[in-house]
């Protein structure tokens, strides 16, 4: 398992970006969590295997329909255990 930190930004709070990378998240058995920033941006912990992260990646580059994505910062992180994944506020 691997841990990671992921830092979005663009057009990424108020367009259903969180609960869109719940539902991929979960599709694809990651854990962790997901929160906007006061900086406009969207914060990803994610804990899953190698390749589930990076089919996340891949989703979280493009986003829901009304995103527009302009950066994704990925940083490896210090893998804390979470039952589920989730949308915090």
């Amino acid at each position: 398992m691997k841990a990671i930190e992921v830092f979005v930004s663009g057009v990424v709070q108020g367009v259903g970006f969180r609960y869109f990378t719940l539902r991929v998240a979960r599709e694809l058995g990651i854990k962790g969590y997901v929160k906007n920033l006061p900086d406009g941006r969207v914060y990803i912990y994610a804990v899953g295997d190698e390749k589930a992260l990076e089919k996340l990646l891949i989703n979280v580059r493009k986003g829901p329909p009304l995103a527009v994505v302009r950066e994704v910062v990925v940083k490896e992180a210090v893998h804390i255990d979470f039952d589920r994944f989730e949308v915090r506020r």
